[in-house]
Parts: structure tokens; sequence; C-alpha cells
């Protein structure tokens, strides 16, 4: 396993809708891990992008989550790859100024709930396509502990990364020289806070 790489790296939050996240288990402190990843990716320059399922009968993400966000997917299916996901990593890595690439992102930072259902069946699709993928298990939730766990457990197995916020901050900054070093880890000192 190597370490996650910033330079082709996008983030993607799964469904942190707002009428969720009350029923999840421990869901203010899975809200503040995403909200803490998110803003790192913004110090760092990772695009961070978000789905939101069936958002007519489920309602949106909360309102922290979406103002994170680049772009925020619709979707119905429980796998965003079939509603677009991949389209929407298309080219989030190329640079400004640069004609476009139209390259898929290689690394995903992947964090959202339900850890069991819609990010589990999203990371797995993006592994289908070929992509390394980092799952975020503080930044996960599910409404029983025990279906968090089975799902981290079966994407571990299927190849995807199992991490944490701070393990993604320091890997993506890779030395305490890096520009965002300081703002970084000050976001990591912070309290916790949804």
């Amino acid at each position: 396993m190597k370490l996650i790489d910033s330079r082709h790296a996008a983030l993607v939050l799964v469904d942190y809708q707002a009428r969720l996240m009350p029923m999840i288990h421990n869901g203010a402190q899975v809200l503040a891990h995403a909200l803490r990843l998110a803003d790192i990716a913004k110090e760092i320059g990772i695009p961070v992008f978000g789905t939101e399922q069936n958002p007519k009968g489920l309602g949106p993400n909360a309102d922290a989550v979406r103002e994170r966000c680049g772009k925020t997917l619709s979707k119905m299916h429980f796998d965003a790859c079939a509603d677009g996901l991949l389209d929407l990593l298309r080219g989030s890595n190329d640079v400004p100024g640069e004609p476009p690439s139209g390259a898929l992102t290689q690394e995903v930072v992947i964090a959202g709930c339900e850890a069991h259902v819609c990010l589990m069946q999203t990371a797995l699709g993006l592994l289908s396509a070929g992509l390394t993928v980092w799952v975020v298990a503080p930044a996960c939730g599910s409404r029983s502990a025990e279906n968090h766990a089975l799902g981290m457990e079966r994407l571990r197995a299927a190849g995807a990364g199992i991490v944490s916020v701070e393990m993604v901050a320091f890997e993506w900054l890779r030395s305490c020289e890096h520009a965002a070093f300081r703002r970084v880890l000050t976001l990591l000192k912070a309290p916790l806070e949804a």
C-alpha cells in the first residue's frame, strides 16, 4: 500500500443529508470529521465533490457540507458511479491555465453515509473503475455501529485503504515544509465540532 498522492486526488463526500444525520450513530462526530476533512482538502487544493441520494425525497446535504463541495451530484442509485460520479471526477485535477486533459482522477478519498450502503457501493464502484480508494472511517456513518464495522471490513477486503482524517492530511502534505502545513495543523488541533 502506498501513500495518498495529493497531485492526483479528489475528495468525495457521500450523502451527509440533513434529515439522515440525526439517525446516524455518533452522527454529529461523523459530520465534524467530514467537515474537517473538507477544510483540509480546501487548504491543500484538493477538489471536493458531494453526492445526495434522492434529494427530492430525502432532502439536501447538511448546509455545511454543501458549502464545502465544488459540485454536488444528485443520484438515485446507491453507487454514485452509476449516476455520473466518474464523469464528475474526470478532469478534476487539471492545472488551471493548461488545456483540459479529460483524465480521470487516479485516487479518491471518500467518506459518507451510510457506510454499509451508499458509501460502500460508491467506493466499490470506484474500485471497479480502477481507481485507488481511501475510505476515511471516522467520517463515515451508519445507523448502527455494527453496520459501520461490516462496511469497513468489506471495503478493506475489496482493496480500499481504511484511513483516518490525520492520515489523509499528513499524507497529502508529505512535509512540514508544505505551504499549507501550519494552516492544516491548526485545523487538526481545533476542537472537533459540527
